[in-house]
């Protein structure tokens, strides 16, 4: 993609064209295994991590305890199913350290989320914890077509949110150079990316699109730039918004998957030859899909609540840990011994249920994307009137559009979310970069219902 490359980002080393495999003698030992070859691997390792969690962390002791089991009765990769799950709350409930199995002077780093609900969820890092996520981060950058030599413009934040400074050392790993730009000051972004010539961009997929608008705005056709992939996370986005990102901006847009209590990014990246889901790296991370209500193991291919169990990591390995993100399990395609895991289509603890109808913020998105006037930056408000719940969609206009635009679109939106997904809504269309984002991410839904 990008044709319109510069000439000096054009002599450089190339991602991969679609359909094309990542040349063999830039595979890892780790994507060279066979399936059988690795599920061996993951018993040995799953072993040793409960038994390493249980020996040094009180609450997997307590908890195990309660269970009535011990690690050495998981003698199967089907066993781990009977061992309790972890949740947000228990990190919560150990805040800030109760979790770390290794004593604080063999932490590296600590990274937190940002407690907008609560207490942040605080993990930390051993040296080799951080080196194995640098390894995976440089695997990802290498399944999405970066090189050695690419320059990787960062827009993540980097701070104790793990987004920034987990992209920043997996760039290095993969000798890339790396550009840390960080968030905000988006027109000086636009600027460098001009200046600098980067071949890469990691970056949240809602701020993209603002990077998009800034191009536009500033006269520059964002496809003649030197960017040919994009490498996007930390927030769920669909089929619709990669479409967009593709056409506006000529480039290769792939997902990345992570979170912080698991690791960071990194735990799962789709490659660019197939672009048909996250490859999760199961060497290293352990994958379950879950009925979210009764937490029965599912099938591989029905949709539920994914579960990561950590297998390698020491100051804070996690066990079964309910991400709330909704997914489904498939076999490897482009890295056959390591199953995918669909795009992210919505967390269970986001869904909605207005009026006994259920509503995912991914399918607000999609009326969105397709409805003229309006930028993919929207928000969902929840608040009571009366006795029923009220949904306004708030969606920002695109620069330049004009009060018979906007009314169309709403009344657009409007229609789309009665017809696609049963229920009456309000819809404010707003002036542009008016809605509230924290760390280039838009917070999706705001319930004022107990306001």
């Amino acid at each position: 993609m990008n044709t319109a490359a510069t000439a000096g980002a054009a002599t450089g080393p190339r991602p991969a064209r679609l359909g094309e495999p990542l040349p063999q003698d830039l595979l890892d030992d780790g994507e060279r295994l066979t399936r059988e070859q690795l599920r061996e691997l993951q018993l040995d390792r799953l072993r040793a991590t409960l038994r390493h969690a249980y020996d040094n962390v009180e609450l997997y002791r307590r908890k195990f305890d309660e269970a009535g089991i011990k690690p050495e009765d998981c003698r199967s990769l089907e066993d781990l199913s009977r061992f309790p799950f972890t949740t947000k709350a228990d990190l919560r409930e150990t805040y800030p350290f109760g979790m770390f199995a290794v004593p604080m002077a063999d932490v590296r780093r600590i990274h937190a989320s940002s407690g907008t609900t609560g207490r942040p969820t605080v993990v930390g890092y051993t040296e080799n914890d951080l080196s194995m996520w640098a390894d995976m981060i440089a695997r990802s950058i290498r399944a999405a077509g970066g090189r050695r030599g690419h320059k990787v413009h960062i827009s993540y934040g980097y701070g104790l949110f793990t987004g920034g400074l987990g992209a920043h050392y997996g760039a290095e790993r993969a000798g890339c150079t790396v550009i840390p730009a960080s968030g905000g000051m988006t027109a000086r972004q636009v600027q460098i990316i001009q200046d600098f010539e980067p071949e890469i961009i990691m970056v949240t997929p809602s701020y993209m699109l603002t990077l998009l608008d800034e191009f536009e705005r500033q006269g520059v056709d964002p496809r003649t730039t030197s960017l040919q992939v994009g490498i996007f996370g930390a927030e769920p986005w669909t089929e619709a918004m990669r479409r967009e990102i593709e056409e506006r901006m000529d480039i290769h847009a792939v997902d990345i998957y992570g979170l912080s209590e698991v690791i960071g990014p990194g735990v799962a990246q789709e490659c660019v030859e197939t672009k048909d889901g996250l490859h999760v790296w199961e060497d290293h991370f352990y994958p379950e899909v879950v009925d979210p209500f009764t937490g029965a193991v599912l099938p591989e291919g029905e949709e539920g609540e994914v579960v990561f169990t950590s297998l390698t990591k020491e100051a804070l390995p996690i066990i079964r840990y309910r991400t709330r993100d909704l997914s489904r399990l498939l076999p490897g395609t482009a890295r056959p011994a390591f199953r995918r895991i669909e795009k992210i289509t919505g967390r269970s603890d986001d869904m909605i249920i207005l009026r006994g109808v259920n509503v995912f913020p991914s399918q607000i998105e999609e009326i969105v994307l397709r409805t003229p006037g309006v930028a993919p930056h929207f928000q969902v408000q929840l608040t009571r009137r009366g006795r029923m719940d009220h949904m306004t969609v708030r969606v920002e206009a695109r620069p330049g559009a004009g009060a018979e635009q906007r009314e169309a679109a709403a009344k657009t939106i409007a229609q789309g979310v009665k017809d696609g997904v049963g229920v009456t809504v309000e819809v404010a269309i707003v002036d542009p970069e008016t809605l509230e984002r924290s760390l280039g991410k838009l917070r999706r839904v705001k319930d004022l219902r107990q306001q």
